[in-house]
């Protein structure tokens, strides 16, 4: 890999304005493109084989236009009734208008006998339940904005208030990261400043980052075209595509700076820089793809989707640090020091200095060292054994969006259990028929006579009646009498564990009860039901993700490094750090301890796919932390260096450069939490505070004084599995020093661009 590697940097150093103007072409192109063809995302939760899901497939062949949910659009009066004459056309005109408007199949206004359940009872608030002709996720943003509009445009000249709920009010609400964005890269800048101790060369690491997040923010947004992409995937992929492309970016430039120092000229230092740590960047690179593609495991789409998008992220990162970079440096040449804001000190002093000092306490004292480590991250943990998966809570959502607005509004004037109904969706085994006198039912059954059939009464009865139900609505049959379905409201919100338990309840005991002795078969359905079954299949398949990815991982570094012992160690601290940091987002977001600090009012659930989707990603990531420093110390042991003094050599070698890139990380991570949603923020605060407990007590405390204690048991290899492995050199330091085959006769040298 070496070779391949040494080759590419040289080809990019020698052709270096011609790959940079060919990505900076294609990233415009893609963006140019990408921007005219507009955002389109789908949160669709397909899940096949679960309840939800049949309850949508029943509503699809005979009520194709419920089976997509419903949403409010809230017209609220600060004065007066809605029924007043100034308000009534109004309210009518708006309904007249959205029905007109595309992708809208039908709309109830609450004027009329058949919305008066969406006229709160002092007349001043009501809601048009909009439903739509395709899924709300086909929608664009600016599509559902149109629908939003042509309800607001008599509403707001009538003076009335109005607010627009469910995925449709969802669909525009979404914060904006930009300021996230910018928090994280300005807190990089000063970072690599300080780093490098020159401006020039914080620059480049940054530039680096953005071209290829640019590039790769425009494939997600093209892809959003072909495939349902969520929309919380472009802010995942922004988040890591930053992290992953400025650290990838610093462990080449902190080697190029190391050839530099060791008298190499510009172009041989970058070519070496590249192939060395960019060996390095490859290996954790691919290693965080694998983490992520393999979250197909879990056979949940909206999961495999959002996976496969991070994983383009760090893709495109791997590429321009390959590529771009090498080519950027050798334009650069020696400019790469202007601008210095500090002395570099020599390498050689590194060994007296902070990092030194650490590194032998840490080695003379192993078993304090690793107690302290332990003692830190066991207790942080424990929160994570009362961790309840749960779903995005629109209760959380900042003041300033619509959607929150409109749930409050529904929740205050109708209960919070409006903003989520369940969908009872039912397969009638043999036609409905009316009762037996013939004559329409009264009551909440409406009108049709069909629905005085015994086994719907039955069912909706039992389900009425359950504790935890406010109301159900009338029953609507196909005209086949093949299909029914009616709406249960919850008394609590969607969000609500209580919630939860209602749709557990209500398959469990209520319909299979109301089911018995006869031939119909019904679904809980909605929205709301679709996030208790992705909760569901997610703790079902997270035991078996954990084990794939644990699996993969050791496999590789067996590979890298040719031993069972510190593959063994890496997998066990991983799952420590990543223990501890769901335990404190288990504290922060479910407890609610500082969630103030945060911008949350409370206690929020924490979304189902996080805890998932944050394994997949810090396990990856923790890797790279884990290659970069033992590459260092077996680096020392091959050179003939005792264990001990191997361990002290690779952690002063690559501490500051692990911290570094571990506080960039943090910091763009850690940024996002100002961003307006609760999942982003999750995602947010539990990936950085893995990063930092992961690069500073595991990497730096923990793993070093276990390799210690462990000696030269660390290398152990059985001699049956050192015949079978490849011999693989990540950083490739033997295609430099040993093999005579790439000396520098052979060499192609690259003129420095100085």
């Amino acid at each position: 890999m070496t070779a391949v590697l040494y080759r590419l940097a040289q080809f990019c150093i020698r052709r270096r304005i011609f790959v940079l103007v060919l990505w900076l072409v294609v990233t415009a192109v893609l963006v140019v493109v990408s921007e005219k063809l507009g955002d389109r995302t789908n949160d669709n939760l397909s899940l096949p084989g679960t309840d939800s899901q049949q309850a949508t497939d029943t509503l699809a062949k005979s009520f194709p236009d419920q089976s997509h949910g419903t949403s409010p659009i809230v017209l609220h009066a600060s004065s007066g009734k809605l029924t007043d004459a100034k308000y009534a056309d109004a309210v009518n005109q708006a309904a007249a208008d959205v029905a007109k408007a595309s992708h809208v199949a039908s709309v109830v206004n609450p004027l009329t006998p058949q919305g008066a359940a969406a006229l709160s009872k002092d007349q001043a608030t009501g809601y048009l339940s909009v439903t739509l002709s395709e899924s709300p996720g086909e929608l664009s943003t600016a599509q559902a904005q149109a629908i939003i509009d042509a309800a607001a445009a008599p509403a707001h000249a009538a003076g009335l208030e109005v607010e627009t709920g469910g995925q449709l009010g969802q669909k525009v609400s979404k914060p904006s990261t930009e300021s996230s964005e910018l928090i994280g890269i300005v807190a990089a800048m000063v970072i690599l400043t300080l780093t490098f101790g020159t401006a020039v060369a914080m620059l480049l690491p940054i530039l680096n980052a953005i071209v290829a997040l640019l590039a790769t923010l425009a494939v997600i947004r093209l892809l959003g075209h072909l495939i349902a992409v969520p929309t919380v995937a472009p802010t995942l992929a922004t988040m890591i595509g930053l992290g992953v492309g400025i650290d990838y970016a610093l462990f080449i430039v902190t080697r190029h700076f190391r050839g530099l120092g060791e008298g190499l000229e510009v172009g041989e230092s970058v070519a070496r820089s590249a192939a060395t740590s960019g060996g390095a960047v490859f290996f954790a690179g691919g290693t965080v793809t694998i983490a992520l593609v393999s979250l197909a495991v879990a056979q949940i789409p909206l999961v495999t989707t959002m996976g496969l998008m991070a994983a383009i992220a760090v893709v495109i990162a791997v590429l321009a640090a390959l590529t771009l970079l090498p080519a950027v440096l050798a334009i650069t040449g020696t400019r790469i020091n202007s601008l210095r804001i500090r002395e570099q000190r020599p390498a050689a002093a590194a060994r007296d200095g902070t990092w030194g000092k650490w590194a032998r306490g840490v080695a003379g004292h192993p078993v304090i060292a690793g107690a302290a480590a332990l003692a830190i991250l066991i207790p942080l943990a424990i929160p994570l054994f009362s961790l309840t998966l749960g779903q995005q809570d629109v209760a959380a959502l900042s003041t300033s969006t619509t959607a929150r607005r409109a749930y409050d509004l529904i929740s205050a004037n109708f209960g919070p259990g409006v903003n989520g109904p369940l969908i009872i969706a039912t397969s009638l085994g043999s036609p409905a028929k009316a009762a037996a006198s013939g004559s329409p039912p009264s009551g909440p059954s409406g009108s049709d006579p069909r629905a005085g059939d015994p086994r719907l009464q039955t069912l909706q009865k039992d389900v009425s009646s359950t504790p935890g139900v406010a109301a159900v609505t009338p029953i609507q049959i196909d005209k086949a009498g093949a299909t029914a379905y009616f709406t249960a409201i919850a008394t609590t919100g969607p969000a609500a564990t209580a919630t939860a338990n209602l749709v557990e309840h209500l398959r469990s005991t209520v319909i299979p009860g109301a089911e018995q002795g006869t031939d119909i078969r019904a679904h809980v359905g909605g929205s709301t039901a679709g996030y208790v079954d992705l909760a569901s299949r997610i703790s079902g398949k997270l035991p078996l993700q954990i084990l794939v990815v644990i699996g993969l991982s050791f496999l590789l570094l067996i590979i890298a490094f040719r031993t069972l012992v510190v593959p063994a160690q890496a997998a066990v601290m991983n799952l420590l750090s990543i223990a501890a940091s769901y335990g404190v987002l288990t504290a922060i977001f479910q407890y609610g301890w500082g969630s103030g600090l945060i911008g949350l009012s409370g206690p929020v659930p924490i979304v189902s796919y996080v805890p998932l989707f944050m394994f997949a990603i810090l396990f990856g990531l923790s890797m790279d932390y884990e290659v970069f420093l033992v590459t260092q110390i077996e680096e020392h042991v091959r050179a003939g260096e005792d264990n001990k003094s191997s361990v002290i050599s690779g952690l002063v070698t690559s501490g500051r450069v692990i911290t570094a890139a571990a506080v960039i990380m943090v910091c763009v991570f850690g940024s996002f939490v100002l961003n307006g949603d609760p999942t982003i923020k999750q995602f947010g605060v539990g990936l950085a505070v893995a990063v930092i407990l992961d690069a500073t007590v595991v990497r730096c405390l923990l793993v070093p004084a276990v390799m210690v204690v462990m000696g030269r048991v660390n290398w152990w290899l059985p001699r049956w599995l050192d015949r079978l492995l490849p011999h693989v050199n990540i950083e490739g330091t033997e295609f430099f020093g040993e093999d005579q085959r790439f000396g520098e006769a052979q060499r192609v040298r690259v003129e420095s661009s100085s």
